[in-house]
């Protein structure tokens, strides 16, 4: 693996996240009338063109804290200085909060242990670690899948700890893993489908209901050929909320839809709603495939502190490699 790879994800996130700040909560049908094609300023949110949102914020807080190795409560400490210094903000100011996350962090703040901070109900699953965890494969790709799953557990539990939310992640990080690898991105997606099964099947981490929820992305070729991809399903199926198990699955239909960086990405803030989460979380797959080099110009050049992120990609890199 080269710095590159960190560099190609980051900025992919980035990118996908500030495309979708200017029309986040804009409906689909209303989008479909104007639909994004290019960087786009004010907005939702009235910010400049390239402001990336606390999706991007928050994973720059996690990777800049993993340049220091693995320490969950100099995570924690990252995310309160974010949520109330304007560390790791595109602009020096913080727009937009989850309100699950802010919770959470209110609760870190206060003294809170990181691994009970985040909500565990039914009700707490936002994708707000999700938008966030990208980051995390850098540092945990060379263990083994049980320890992947628990760095994994631990970073999504810091603001949300329901096994939906840490299957998610876990789902997304393995496909990127196997992305970072080099493969080619529908093999990368079925192995990460028997690989996800298998560990399902093997330990006992949640009830049979709840993987069943995941039915849509963990379907596996060998099982019956007529059993569809998520790429096979209409778009009308696909959904946008800031759902945790919508935001992975538009994502993915996003990225395996299409063919290049600039068309996932715009797919994904076309569908509408939570914008620039459904961006930066197709964005961080896209970039790490197809890097940088395919990452239109004119969308890198006005991306909100660029060099500041590329030194934090080499940072990790230097950490990590």
């Amino acid at each position: 693996m080269s710095q590159n790879k960190i560099i190609d994800s980051f900025l992919g996130f980035a990118i996908g996240d500030a495309l979708g700040v200017p029309v986040e909560f804009i409906s689909r049908t209303k989008i479909a009338q104007n639909p994004v094609q290019e960087m786009r300023e004010f907005g939702t949110h009235h910010q400049q063109k390239g402001t990336w949102s606390d999706d991007s914020s928050l994973a720059f807080c996690l990777a800049e804290s993993l340049t220091r190795g693995y320490d969950l409560r100099d995570i924690a400490r990252n995310f309160v200085l974010w949520r109330y210094e304007n560390f790791w903000t595109a602009r020096g100011e913080v727009f937009d909060v989850g309100i699950a996350t802010s919770h959470s962090i209110d609760k870190l703040r206060r003294g809170g242990s990181p691994l009970t901070s985040g909500g565990a109900g039914e009700m707490d699953n936002g994708n707000g670690s999700l938008m966030r965890i990208l980051p995390l494969i850098f540092y945990s790709r060379k263990f083994d899948i049980r320890k992947r799953f628990e760095l994994v557990s631990e970073v999504s539990a810091l603001t949300h700890a329901h096994i939906r939310s840490i299957l998610a992640c876990f789902i997304y990080t393995e496909f990127a893993l196997e992305l970072l690898e080099g493969k080619e991105k529908f093999e990368a997606y079925k192995n990460t489908q028997v690989k996800v099964n298998d560990f399902l099947t093997e330990y006992s981490i949640c009830t049979k209901k709840e993987r069943e929820l995941f039915h849509k992305l963990l379907l596996t070729s060998n099982l019956s050929e007529k059993q569809p991809l998520i790429c096979d399903f209409e778009e009308n199926e696909i959904h946008a909320s800031g759902y945790v198990m919508h935001t992975l699955e538009a994502s993915i239909w996003c990225f395996l839809k299409t063919n290049t960086y600039k068309e996932a990405v715009l797919k994904a803030v076309n569908l509408g709603s939570d914008t620039d989460t459904t961006g930066c979380v197709t964005g961080g797959l896209a970039g790490l495939y197809y890097g940088m080099e395919n990452i239109p110009e004119e969308w890198q050049k006005v991306l909100a502190r660029k060099t500041d992120i590329i030194t934090l990609a080499e940072k990790l890199a230097q950490a990590t490699l």
